[in-house]
């Protein structure tokens, strides 16, 4: 139990130590791989596996997936992206993702967080008033 408590310690650093103003990069995490190569951590494939789960975790955080049922501007995309920027107060990459059970509007997760102004989100809040 000990030893799990140290490798989530040492693993949230890890992450922490993955970030460029706040936000993970790929040159940032090659470094700390390369770092954690050549130390070769007592139980480094939990301390791997640990990492990789955290860094997920992170980089869902600032990542806003849209889901529309048709594209989207780039325009359209940049707001989100402000948008959410502000709300959160940290940077937030916007992504599209097709879905075309949403029939119009758009559905945003950032993290655990879903938007939805999306008219089949909001014909299920309305069945589920009525019901």
């Amino acid at each position: 139990m000990k030893r799990d408590q140290k490798i989530t310690r040492f693993t949230k650093k890890l992450v922490e130590l993955s970030k460029d103003n706040g936000v993970v990069t790929e040159a940032k995490v090659a470094e700390v791989l390369a770092a954690l190569k050549q130390v070769q951590h007592r139980h480094h494939l939990k301390v791997l596996k640990t990492f990789l789960s955290y860094l997920r975790r992170e980089i869902a955080l600032q990542t806003a997936v849209v889901s529309t049922p048709g594209a989207l501007s780039g325009e359209a995309l940049k707001a989100i992206e402000a948008t959410y920027t502000k709300l959160y107060g940290r940077p937030i990459t916007a992504v599209t993702q097709k879905d075309t059970s949403l029939i119009a509007g758009v559905r945003v997760r950032v993290g655990d967080d879903v938007y939805d102004a999306s008219i089949a989100g909001r014909l299920q809040r309305l069945a589920e008033n009525v019901s």
